[in-house]
């Protein structure tokens, strides 16, 4: 464990007195714990872990507090995870996560209240969250590619992956995933090696994470642009504004949620004409994987929701090419609607997508998982419900819930239950709910 004084070096040297109260435990405890556990999880980066719950128990001592001097800013930390430190220094890229979490931090808590009062759009928070970080590049062509994935992924699974992101790179493609390891991490670490083979020296390793979610995936030491959003639903539509392709490797109930929020969005028939590429990808191994998840697609959403997506297998050149040539349909598709390279301004998310859903007992058995509704709006309650099971996976607050009240319980039509049930049982079979690969489930499903 290592006792320190981090100064910043990118992010906020400086804060009101009012910000800094309300980071000390003393003014807000509420707020300080936030803080405090979001900036262990970034010190705790390269632990192979996403049992959030036991990062916290494991670090019960761990300190940390905001100085405030003439000069700016700085952090005291105490008892800090020593994989963060070389030589007593902190590593330069933890660091900037460091500062990065308490820049995110003090503007949301301070502005949310604000954007509340004044009834503004949850797009505006969006845009202004990124905007505040520093994450909206103008005057630049198309070229981010969102990755999501599993972080419990096989050794074949991650390094087909980094492939992708190899060959991505290579055609000139900034990365953006959720930040933390397996397939977040893959993606980031081809790209790098050939941005530095073709010389590219302004690469964006881009991760978007959330306040819950951070402690289990914490930001792997590739991403050099750490955005923390309030919550899982502010989260997905950052990546969806931002991102001008997305490539889906495989992954358990997360990527399920991810996958289900965009076909969500391009099923609403404001978007028919809104380029956003999407493929699903990954080695020949995971072709069976492919084959369920599509088949549950089918099964729950129909052929219109399968044909939002290619599935490619096996061919990490041609996802790239695919996605290279995509940037120019997508170029092509912001300039006719008059909209802007950085944010993609034209993309109707319907509320449902945008609410911030909380994962309590009672919330999840009210998921609606039945036909009587639009597609959409099942699309939009069977990713809450793989909302919740991440929750209950890896969430130290899900975890509690679980530990407390027992399982989660969800209610829907029987060919859907089967099909959730197949979908979900073959994730536990191949391991890509935990990373330790034993798995209690955190939910049962009745019909």
């Amino acid at each position: 464990m290592v006792n320190a004084i981090i100064n910043p070096k990118r992010h906020l040297d400086v804060l009101s007195k009012s910000e800094i109260a309300s980071l000390q435990q003393k003014h807000d405890p509420i707020t300080h714990t936030l803080f405090r556990n979001c900036a262990l999880a970034v010190l705790s980066t390269g632990v192979d872990s996403d049992d959030g719950h036991a990062l916290l128990a494991a670090h019960k001592d761990f300190k940390i507090e905001v100085l405030s001097s003439a000069r700016g800013v700085k952090l005291k930390v105490e008892n800090a995870p020593d994989n963060a430190f070389v030589d007593g220094e902190i590593i330069e890229g933890i660091r900037n996560h460091l500062f990065a979490v308490l820049r995110d931090i003090v503007y949301l808590q301070e502005q949310v209240t604000v954007w509340q009062a004044n009834n503004e759009s949850l797009t505006d928070m969006v845009f202004k969250t990124l905007r505040h970080a520093k994450a909206l590049r103008p005057r630049k062509r198309p070229n981010l590619i969102v990755c999501w994935g599993g972080h419990s992924i096989s050794k074949v699974e991650y390094d087909y992956s980094k492939e992708v992101g190899y060959r991505l790179g290579l055609r000139g493609l900034d990365i953006c995933t959720g930040c933390g390891i397996g397939a977040m991490k893959g993606p980031m670490k081809g790209a790098a090696i050939a941005h530095a083979k073709q010389r590219v020296n302004n690469a964006r390793y881009i991760g978007i994470t959330e306040p819950g979610i951070i402690a289990s995936e914490a930001p792997n030491a590739v991403v050099n642009e750490l955005i923390i959003m309030p919550d899982i639903e502010k989260r997905l539509e950052a990546f969806v504004r931002m991102g001008h392709g997305i490539v889906v490797f495989p992954g358990g109930a997360g990527t399920a949620e991810e996958i289900l929020y965009i076909l969500g969005l391009l099923l609403h028939p404001d978007n028919k004409d809104i380029a956003v590429p999407l493929i699903f990808t990954g080695p020949e191994s995971s072709k069976a994987y492919f084959e369920q998840l599509d088949a549950f697609i089918g099964m729950t959403l129909g052929n219109e929701a399968q044909a939002l997506y290619q599935i490619v297998v096996d061919d990490p050149i041609e996802v790239a090419r695919l996605m290279c040539v995509s940037m120019k349909n997508v170029t092509s598709s912001r300039r006719q609607h008059d909209d802007a390279f950085f944010f993609n301004w034209s993309l109707t998310i319907a509320e449902r997508f945008q609410h911030a859903f909380e994962p309590s007992h009672e919330n999840m058995a009210k998921l609606n998982l039945s036909r009587n509704q639009s597609i959409e709006a099942l699309a939009a309650d069977l990713r809450r419900a793989f909302s919740g099971i991440v929750s209950g996976n890896v969430k130290p607050d899900g975890i509690e819930r679980i530990k407390k009240h027992g399982r989660y319980q969800l209610h829907g039509d029987a060919d859907i239950m089967a099909a959730l049930d197949k979908l979900l049982s073959a994730f536990v079979e191949q391991q890509r709910m935990k990373l330790s690969g034993h798995y209690e489930p955190c939910y049962e499903l009745i019909t």
